[in-house]
């Protein structure tokens, strides 16, 4: 990991530390855009074809059938302690989550004028869960228990299979957040599947999930396309910023950042201190630490993606870390609590010394689906609402009308627009 001085920072340098390690877009787009294309046109078969292909899928049967589901209950039987694990974080992803179910309201913005705001849930939604280097059960508990109570009429899940199978922890999740259509499909040809749809398999209204960079650009084209469908967010890379005192544990932090590292090659880590040599014994236990890690290579690739930075005090760390938006903040500081009117940009926040990222993960009660990439500038985590449209409703009667007929006439005659005006008019007339 390079170290920099903030208060050595030319704009241009800081500039160029803000950018993320870089995704061939581009290349990707290639790849995916035939793909999609042919699936559009051709269905199920050619997904299946690309499943094949990319995948190894074996078989012919896409969907997970209700004795796969039930299997995948008796594996983890014997597995309690797996089990109790997943009824845990789901029982606290749910908790939080029912708390921001949004309130409709009604108001009377003048006599005779009545204006409601009601939220109906999106009717189809599908929820894309990776399976490459790491099979992720927790993701499907972050978006399957919002969507339930979110009220959504269904929810379809894709996610790749290892020899035509699902992993059992998987399937068992996505028991309990109610699915019963689960598709055993990953990549480009899976969200082109949920997109598009077939004769059998009906297209969804907004697909959910992280992926790979060619899952990525996928869901940002069939996002673009009019046949197409709405999508959460763009994601990127996983990553996480901490910034840590003096006072902060050198092992907690390094434990964070290899956390994160370990997502993946194209992931990186920031560490933000203003002790040099907390830092530096940070380093250390990192490069220690990382020895012992199965996803070894993982880790080391990002490393050298990512950097440290020192700086004179927590307001040039705050800064910095703004002008950043990671998709997750770690506060490795005395009274982390207290800075918390500092932060702007940021996707989840882990205040304190024993705040884990990892807690946030999987089962504290908060969403892991999060911007990255910096889009934390303009955009939060995957919620109820995300799974929601909002809907508002106007009601006048004569009286109303009355009252606001000087305001719409004059402000149609202003833009030109002589029907909206008249649309008014005639009524006074009545």
């Amino acid at each position: 990991m390079k170290k920099y001085f903030y208060k050595d920072l030319s704009e241009k340098k800081k500039k160029a530390l803000l950018k993320r390690p870089s995704i061939n877009l581009k290349k990707a787009f290639k790849t995916v855009r035939p793909i999609l294309n042919e699936v559009k046109e051709k269905g199920l078969s050619s997904a299946i074809k690309y499943a094949k292909q990319f995948e190894g899928f074996k078989g012919k049967k896409l969907l997970v059938s209700e004795e796969e589901f039930a299997e995948a209950a008796r594996q983890l039987a014997g597995s309690s302690e797996i089990k109790k694990a997943i009824e845990t974080a789901a029982e606290n992803i749910r908790r939080f989550h029912l708390k921001q179910l949004p309130e409709s309201y009604e108001l009377e913005t003048m006599p005779g004028v009545k204006c409601s705001r009601e939220f109906r849930a999106i009717e189809n939604v599908g929820l894309y869960i990776p399976g490459g280097t790491a099979v992720l059960p927790s993701t499907m508990l972050m978006l399957g228990i919002p969507a339930r109570i979110a009220g959504c009429r269904r929810i379809i899940v894709c996610s790749p299979s290892k020899d035509g199978k699902i992993n059992a922890p998987l399937l068992y999740a996505a028991k309990l957040c109610g699915v019963s259509e689960f598709y055993k499909i990953g990549g480009a040809q899976a969200i082109a599947l949920m997109a598009y749809g077939d004769k059998t398999i009906p297209k969804v209204d907004k697909i959910f999930g992280p992926g790979n960079q060619y899952v990525t650009a996928a869901k940002l084209l069939i996002s673009i396309d009019t046949d197409g469908c709405v999508i959460d967010m763009p994601a990127g890379p996983s990553e996480v910023l901490i910034i840590a005192d003096e006072n902060a544990d050198a092992s907690f932090v390094a434990a964070d950042l290899l956390s994160q590292a370990e997502h993946g090659v194209d992931s990186q880590v920031v560490l933000i201190s203003t002790s040099e040599t907390l830092a530096d014994a940070v380093k250390e236990e990192v490069y220690r630490q990382v020895e012992s890690l199965p996803r070894k290579k993982f880790a080391l690739k990002a490393i050298e993606n990512s950097f440290i930075l020192i700086t004179d005090n927590l307001d040039e760390a705050f800064n910095f870390s703004n002008m950043y938006a990671p998709e997750h903040l770690i506060l490795h500081l005395n009274d982390a609590e207290k800075y918390k009117q500092n932060i702007i940009n940021a996707g989840s926040v882990f205040l304190g010394y024993y705040s884990p990222e990892s807690a946030g993960d999987y089962a504290s009660g908060a969403n892991h689906s999060l911007p990255t990439y910096g889009y934390a500038r303009s955009l939060g985590g995957v919620t109820v609402e995300s799974f929601l449209k909002s809907m508002t409703f106007q009601q006048l009667t004569k009286e109303g009308l009355k009252n606001i007929s000087s305001t719409v006439e004059t402000l149609a005659e202003v833009e030109g627009l002589n029907a909206h005006k008249k649309a008014v008019t005639i009524r006074l007339k009545d």
